[in-house]
């Protein structure tokens, strides 16, 4: 019998869909992680040259996994690429907590929270590595047909919204 058929295909713990962020500094990383979010350390596997060839990290019941960036790999995180298309999605049980204890971290708020149409109070932050995350605490169901609705109403509002002068 094979050794390895007693093993689990996807390991306990490990969900589907894990996100794997570069980070410059990995190790400085996981510390904002877990004063930003109360991210748990689960391990850290460095290189001969001390950078982390591989970490990973807790928060709430979902794992992140981190790595250094290496260049001669083609590995690069946010700063190096002058930004990144992908958001973070985070849902915890206080939004506006939440985003006050990751901007007393260290991230900067690019949007506070505010309650949105589609049921969510809902902000977003960028960690001091250039990683984007979204932070939502859920405050109402909404029917599909509600959800529909309420996404027309709010589209109208911002483009009403779009030719008025800023104050």
């Amino acid at each position: 019998m094979n050794a390895t058929a007693k093993v689990k295909p996807i390991a306990d713990g490990v969900h589907t869909l894990t996100p794997h962020l570069v980070c410059a500094g990995t190790a400085q990383a996981i510390e904002f992680y877990k004063n930003a979010f109360g991210a748990t350390e689960l391990m850290r596997l460095p290189g001969p040259d001390g950078r982390l060839m591989h970490a990973s990290v807790k928060i709430g019941d979902s794992l992140l996994m981190l790595v250094d960036e290496a260049p001669e790999w083609g590995s690069l995180g946010p700063k190096s690429l002058k930004g990144s298309p992908v958001t973070i999605h985070l849902s915890v049980v206080d939004v506006d907590a939440a985003i006050a204890r990751a901007a007393a971290a260290g991230a900067t708020i690019k949007m506070p929270a505010a309650d949105m149409f589609w049921g969510d109070r809902y902000g977003v932050i960028v960690d001091p590595f250039g990683h984007v995350w979204s932070v939502a605490t859920h405050i109402r169901d909404l029917t599909p047909e509600e959800l529909q609705a309420a996404g027309r109403e709010a589209l109208a509002n911002m483009c009403s919204d779009a030719g008025k002068p800023k104050a």
